[in-house]
Parts: structure tokens; sequence; C-alpha cells
């Protein structure tokens, strides 16, 4: 994925406890330690590297080791432990300098009560559910936002929990660098997709910038025609291609150099979102619907009408769902409100993601009836039926909230031949009156980040590493 690697990336794995025990104990708690981290890693789920730290015991070692952890770049969060009893003092000061995500893992090294041969060493040696409730006391004395997972770390649901939260950090890591090119300014009059760099720059480390149209135009204009014609000849080997024109098929050229030119201006500023606007198209051919698309299936997050924050967070929910799939621009348009089964589509003008395609899309050139240029390429899909998800990103003065709200998408009942563009229609959980009067009431924007691969749980993880409310609809 453009811009990111899950090998760039390590969560440290830190077990704690203390020297009362005595050496041999401590021998053993390292060699469990290090044997969990290797079962770890070899889950199918993991994905990123668990590094296993030494054991910490005193709390000049807590304090050493996750200032490490704050320094190091390629440490994404921890993962704490108590094997045995760790004085949780000891850890105060270590805990106020935390600076990176933190897993709380309750568990411990055996599985079962060894009834026939238990006693108080095999006792004191394994006593995480003694020192895991003193050490996430202080942590919720001092107020310390964590994710606390509970079971034994054999067990693959406990190890979804743990590699779905390395996405999380990992994604976190990589949007506190986040740089967002706005390309034009946000569609006129438009209060939601609006709102303050600033205060998003402090909360999520984004960079929000403007650009003019002319700069990525000057971008476009460079693209050889030799480029651009085998472009062309891959969008033919990947689409069922549904042109037959002259003009179409020069709008289809068209829209290669636009893909061409768009990327190759998003690598000179650094950006990995961006936005555009059809208020704004000076010196375009056309809308870029089609290469809006195929940008954010590479990983590029994409806001239409300069939507910044869309545009954001769906860069990072890319990156926590990278090698998954299944993320997109969405917009809610219309409804069928037949009695008993409502139901909402989602589509937008262009711009929604192959990656949530249920089948090959065809590649199509139609008028679009808005934005003064010529008829525009796009693919042309439905989203795969199944379990989904809308997220908005909302701002209320300097504060932030993620809405989230879980669908399910159908297949459409009839054909829609006359809708020429990628389109999803989805029955709201928990049921269509509830959901739409519980969205608007919370605030959600007509824009969404749409999943079909993540559930709620990795965006309760990004709420709480954010420091920002969720409202889930329920």
């Amino acid at each position: 994925m453009v811009g990111f690697d899950f090998n760039s990336y390590q969560v440290w794995f830190i077990t704690g406890s203390q020297h009362l025990y005595g050496e041999d104990a401590l021998r053993k708690v390292a060699a469990n330690s290090k044997a969990m981290v290797t079962a770890l890693n070899a889950a199918k789920c993991m994905p990123l590297k668990l590094v296993c730290k030494d054991t910490v015991t005193t709390p000049e070692e807590i304090s050493k080791v996750i200032m490490e952890a704050n320094a190091s770049p390629s440490c994404v969060g921890i993962i704490c432990w108590m094997h045995t009893f760790s004085p949780a003092k000891m850890w105060i000061d270590g805990l106020k300098k935390l600076q990176k995500p933190m897993l709380h893992l309750h568990t411990q090294f055996n599985m079962e009560l060894p009834f026939e041969s238990i006693d108080m060493d095999f006792m004191n040696l394994n006593q995480s559910a003694h020192g895991d409730r003193e050490f996430g006391y202080i942590c919720s004395r001092l107020n310390l936002p964590r994710k606390i997972v509970s079971g034994h770390w054999s067990d693959a649901g406990v190890q979804q929990e743990i590699a779905s939260w390395c996405r999380v950090a990992a994604a976190w890591e990589n949007a506190s660098h986040l740089k967002v090119a706005r390309i034009g300014d946000n569609m006129r009059e438009v209060a939601v997709t609006e709102g303050n760099k600033v205060d998003a720059q402090i909360q999520f480390g984004w960079a929000v910038n403007g650009y003019g149209i002319g700069d990525v135009v000057d971008f476009i204009s460079e693209v050889s025609d030799a480029e651009a014609e085998k472009l062309v000849k891959t969008y033919y080997d990947l689409y069922t291609v549904k042109v037959s024109s002259d003009a179409d098929k020069k709008s289809v050229f068209e829209a290669a150099r636009q893909e061409i030119g768009m990327r190759a201006f998003l690598e000179s500023v650094g950006a990995h979102a961006f936005t555009t606007t059809f208020e704004d198209l000076r010196g375009m051919h056309q809308l870029p619907g089609l290469a809006c698309q195929r940008l954010m299936a590479e990983g590029y997050g994409f806001g239409a009408e300069g939507d910044w924050k869309t545009a954001a967070l769906l860069r990072t929910m890319k990156v926590m769902a990278a090698g998954l799939g299944g993320v997109s621009f969405m917009e809610d348009y219309t409804y069928d409100l037949t009695p008993g089964n409502e139901l909402a589509m989602g589509a937008h003008m262009l711009e929604v993601c192959p990656s949530v395609a249920d089948a090959k899309p065809t590649l199509e050139v139609h008028p679009l009836g808005i934005g003064g240029k010529a008829d525009p390429a796009r693919l042309v899909f439905n989203v795969k039926a199944g379990a989904g998800m809308n997220v908005s990103l909302v701002e209320f003065g300097s504060e932030f909230r993620l809405i989230v709200n879980e669908v399910d998408v159908v297949t459409p009942s009839r054909a829609l031949p006359k809708l020429p563009v990628a389109r999803m229609i989805c029955r709201p959980r928990p049921d269509f009156k509830t959901a739409t009067r519980e969205w608007i009431e919370c605030g959600g924007a007509h824009h969404t980040a749409f999943t079909t691969v993540l559930d709620v749980s990795y965006l309760f993880d990004y709420a709480r590493m954010a420091g920002i409310e969720l409202d889930l609809i329920s």
C-alpha cells in the first residue's frame, strides 16, 4: 500500500515482575514471555512483529523501557502483562511519561489449573490474576487510555483482538504525520466539510494544506501520450471496458493523464490523502472520477468537495485494513422507504473505491450534469453484499467526534441501468428509523468512510488513542 508497510513497525511486549520471588522465578518469567511472543508472532492474523523486551522489576527499568519506546520511530505501541505481582507504584513514573498506545493483556502462561501438582511456588510464579489487577488499578488511577484484552494468549479470539489493536496502533502512528492536500477549496456554502485544521493537527497530527488547481494541472500537462496510452492498456486488462465512441475513448485517455499527473503531484508534496471539488476544475478536461477511484485503491485517502476530515479518516482506515481491502469514500444519497424494508443507497458522483466491489468493475463514460466539463470516465459496480460500516468524523468547535453506523449491504433486487456510478444499497442497523434519527441527532455528515472489512472495535480503539468520543448508532 502506498506510503505504508507493516514491516516498518513493531509493538513492544513488556512483562512486569519483581525480585521478591528470586532469580529462578525471574528466569522462568523471561522464558515464558519469550515463548508467548514467539507464538503470537506466528499467528496468521498478527500484522506486525511483537518484540519481547527484558522483564522489568524496578521503577528505573520501567521508566527506561517506556522512554525508549517513546523515542523509537518503529515502536507503535506497547503490550503490558504482569506475569507475577508487580507493585504498581513502580509503574507510576513510567506510565506518566508514556506517549505510545498501550494494550493491557490480562492472561497467564498456563491455560489450565494443574490440580494434581499446584503448590505455592506455582501460585507465586503464575499470579497474573493478582498482578494484572494491581497494574489495572494504577492505570485507572492515572486515567490512562488503554485497551484491555482478557483470556488465554493462545486463544484465536484473543490473538485477533491483539492483532486488530496492532493494526490501529500502526494506523495511529502513520496518521500522526499524514499530509492532506486540498486541491481547490471547500464546496461553497457547505458546513460539515469545513473545520479547524489547526485543531485537527493538534488532535491527530494531520497537516492539511491547500493547493491551487493549477498546481495539479501543471503535472497533468507534463504526462506524455505514451505514458497515458500505457495506462489505458492497463485499464483494458483490469476492467470490462464499455467504451466505443471516439469522444469516450478521449475521455478515458484524459482520465489516464489525470491519474498519472495527480499521483505525481501527491508524491511531490508527500501527501497520502487529498480532496477535490467539482467547483474548481479550471484547466481539467473532466472531473477526475476514475483517477480518484484508482488512487483510493492504492491506499490514498480521498474526500470530495474539499472534505479533508473524511479524506484523512479514510486514509487512516485504509492503513488499519492494509492487506484486507474494503475501504472507500461514500455518501448517503437516497432511500427506499417501502414499509418494513427500508433501505439506504450510498454512492457519489463518481468516486467510490473499487476495493469494495462485488465483481469486476466496468469502465464507462457518461454525462455528469454537474461541473460543466466533458463526460467523465468512471468505474461502475455494486458493492459486495455483507456486513459493512459507515464512519463519520465531525467537529464541534475544538471537539471531534466519530459517529459509526453498522449496516448490512444487500444485493440490488433489480438492475440499475440508468445509474452509471458505483453504488451501495444497505439496511442500516438496528433499523432504518433508529439509525437515521440517531445519525442526524449526533450531527453525522453526509460523507463517510465506508468499510466491509473492519468492525467497530477498530474504531473504538482508534477513538481511545485519539482521545475523542465515539457514538455508535444502536
